[in-house]
């Protein structure tokens, strides 16, 4: 798994991840409705549910935990994994005690849920997490920087910088 990382990067292996979990959820939710009329659909699901623990072990079951690790400086590092890995925990536990509950109410499209989770936790991904592979803190810390001002007023920024310096 680390050589993978190392070589995929964080980013693209988290975003892979998320989208084959989705697709995984997406042949799920096929399966199950269509089950009553065609008996081989039982083996879609099944291969769907290998597939999405497979994705999930390449990329969204590790890599927010190296993500994390990389995204903050060494003294708010140890609050920041305490956090996430609070957040980990509650969300499996809320899963966990709620999905038989809902599967009871949704039936068989109890994994268009989690679809629709997974497309908007990889637009979120998408648009909002830096690649942290080989970069120091400083550079990420950059990035969000340079992602919060807009364009015209980095542009003034840096025009007031120039000046001074001058």
């Amino acid at each position: 798994q680390v050589f993978l990382v190392e070589k995929a990067g964080r980013r693209s292996l988290f975003l892979a991840g998320l989208m084959g979990m989705l697709i995984s959820a997406v042949a799920m939710t096929v399966g199950l409705v269509l089950l009553s009329q065609f008996a081989w659909m039982s083996y879609v699901s099944m291969v769907a549910i290998f597939l999405f623990v497979i994705f999930f072990e390449v990329g969204p079951g590790p890599i927010p935990w190296f993500i994390v690790a990389e995204l903050f400086s060494q003294g708010p590092r140890p609050a920041a994994i305490a956090v996430a890995g609070f957040c980990n925990w509650a969300c499996n536990f809320i899963v966990g005690m709620c999905f038989q509950y809902i599967a009871d109410l949704c039936g068989p499209y109890v994994f268009a849920i989690f679809a629709a989770l997974l497309l908007a936790f990889f637009l979120f991904a998408y648009f909002k997490v830096p690649e942290t592979k080989g970069k120091s803190f400083e550079e990420i810390a950059a990035v969000f920087r340079r992602k919060k001002l807009p364009a015209r007023a980095m542009t003034e920024l840096q025009e007031l910088r120039g000046g001074e310096e001058a």
